[in-house]
């Protein structure tokens, strides 16, 4: 566990995260745009939402919850989410939101591991609650409706000890069963006031929100916006039309997402060609790999912005890289330099400038939930070991490369799968390529791709296997390549693994591929 911290109070932040916009709390200015019902956009004032987040936390005193206990949030974005979120945090209760996508096995078994006396919900998502919680309702009517539960009235904010927990959100579990990370309302102020003010946020930006809100993108927007004084449209989830035409809609300013969900996008030129998108001065990317290619053609459909690949973690919520304190121009593809008050270091790797991330700031987790030999293992005298590789250039910016998880050994060779996609997107035919390994009785495992092509495009897998093969080391060429209209996302909005590889042993690309070739 990480050594003491002082009181935040003691440092010049607020101790409660759920007052994160107390500066901003009795405005009547729009904080939120509620896109969930597409024929009927719900603007949301600044005493608006603190009026809701105080009815929220006094409806859970009512209720009899008391500081430390725990709720679970299930649901797709909307208002009432965010006031959940923050409501319980000034009720000192702490929010587990939790991905809708998930298994409903996994999605019992965080609410039990987290120990949630509550789910708030709604309607879609209730076949995955578990029997025997008790449920609020987003949208419903009747005795368990959220506007039954709401106890409007002031609301004196619970004061958080230095070590309090604020929000426990779960890692993806890919490698295992989720885990429950603790974040505390001291280390959360830091990053927020991170995020917002060296990123220059101001209340004249409009901040689209598509990415889950129980992912650490769309949680991290909200901090960044809220703190700001930002206006926040928020889509119920990402979709490509929706988002587009909300861009222009409301003259957003600053776009996020995960590179998938900006593939998609740059796929659509007739509907970027039909929207004005001059007001974006900032993209957003973070959760995965994004290639130059990629950052290139951003640059050319949004020429008044600036695409960032920023990195982060559940864990670390975030682990901040960013500008240079020379102001030096950051290079495309970097994830910046450490912010002020994070220590950095590479370790494991063949030279200082390349290995494992290790960081240390007041934004790592507390620890992981009743999982202590895992908090030991990730957290050793206050560094936390992200488990990724990143490299650093002479100016100091750092590169992420890949997970360790992620690399694999194909003959003795080590891949990182960017790699391979980054050769790929340099051939004209190609919009985006997404490589993962495969079984092989010989090499171990090798590289598969999955590739997206340029509207109107046409090459053949073996003309694609020269390529990789002409222009980079021949271990890395993919043993397959299969071509989709596009890639298919998981719950986060990454790619979903498991279904391309259920697609693979099926035969389903095989078919798919044979179609390709004789139409």
């Amino acid at each position: 566990m990480s050594p003491k911290q002082p009181r935040p109070e003691a440092r010049g932040y607020p101790g409660n995260l759920g007052s994160l916009f107390a500066g901003d709390a009795a405005l009547d200015r729009t904080a939120l745009v509620d896109l969930y019902d597409p024929a009927r956009a719900r603007e949301i004032s600044f005493s608006e939402l603190d009026a809701l987040c105080n009815a929220v936390a006094r409806g859970l005193r009512r209720m009899g919850l008391a500081a430390g206990d725990r709720i679970a949030i299930l649901s797709a974005n909307r208002h009432e989410f965010i006031a959940t979120l923050l409501g319980a945090m000034r009720a000192g209760v702490v929010p587990v939101p939790i991905n809708i996508k998930l298994a409903a096995e996994t999605v019992h078994y965080i609410v039990q591991d987290a120990g949630a006396h509550v789910i708030f919900t709604e309607a879609s998502s209730m076949r995955l609650c578990p029997s025997g919680v008790k449920l609020i309702e987003f949208g419903g009517s009747g005795v368990d409706a959220f506007e039954s539960f709401l106890d409007p009235g002031d609301f004196s904010a619970f004061d958080p000890a230095p070590d309090s927990v604020a929000i426990q959100p779960y890692t993806s579990g890919s490698t295992g069963r989720p885990k429950g990370v603790l974040l505390t309302h001291y280390g959360q102020n830091w990053s927020r006031r991170i995020l917002a003010y060296t990123r220059g946020t101001t209340n004249n930006d409009v901040i689209l929100v598509a990415a889950p809100l129980y992912h650490k993108n769309a949680l991290n927007a909200i901090k960044q916006g809220l703190t700001a004084g930002a206006m926040l449209p928020l889509l119920p989830q990402f979709n490509v039309e929706r988002y587009i035409a909300a861009i222009g809609r409301y003259r957003c300013t600053v776009i996020s997402g995960v590179p998938t969900m900006m593939s998609m996008v740059l796929a659509r030129k007739d509907l970027l060609a039909a929207t004005d998108t001059s007001s974006v001065r900032t993209i957003m990317m973070g959760s995965a790999p994004s290639s130059n290619q990629l950052l290139t053609q951003l640059r050319a459909a949004f020429p008044n912005a600036e695409p960032l690949v920023v990195y982060g973690v559940t864990e670390g919520g975030p682990v901040p890289l960013g500008p240079h304190p020379e102001g030096k121009p950051r290079p495309q593809g970097s994830i910046g330099v450490p912010y002020p008050g994070t220590e950095a270091k590479l370790i494991g790797g063949d030279t200082d400038d390349q290995g494992e991330l290790v960081v240390r700031n007041p934004g790592v987790l507390l620890a992981y939930h009743n999982l202590p030999e895992e908090t030991a293992r990730r957290i050793r005298d206050g560094w936390y070991y992200t488990g990724d590789i990143c490299r650093r250039d002479r100016d100091g910016f750092y590169y992420f490369v890949g997970r360790t998880d992620d690399m694999f050994v194909c003959g003795g060779e080590n891949i990182f799968p960017i790699e391979v996609e980054t050769l790929l997107e340099r051939h004209p035919a190609v919009h985006q390529a997404y490589v993962m390994p495969f079984a092989h009785e010989i090499k171990g495992q090798v590289p598969y791709a999955f590739v997206v092509l340029r509207s109107d495009a046409h090459v053949s897998e073996e003309e694609l296997k020269e390529f990789a093969l002409a222009n980079g080391p021949a271990y890395q060429h993919p043993r397959r390549v299969f071509f989709l209209p596009e890639l298919p996302l998981a719950g986060t909005n990454k790619i979903d693994q498991q279904r391309l590889r259920h697609w693979v042993a099926e035969g389903k690309l095989e078919l798919d591929q044979a179609r390709r070739t004789t139409s």
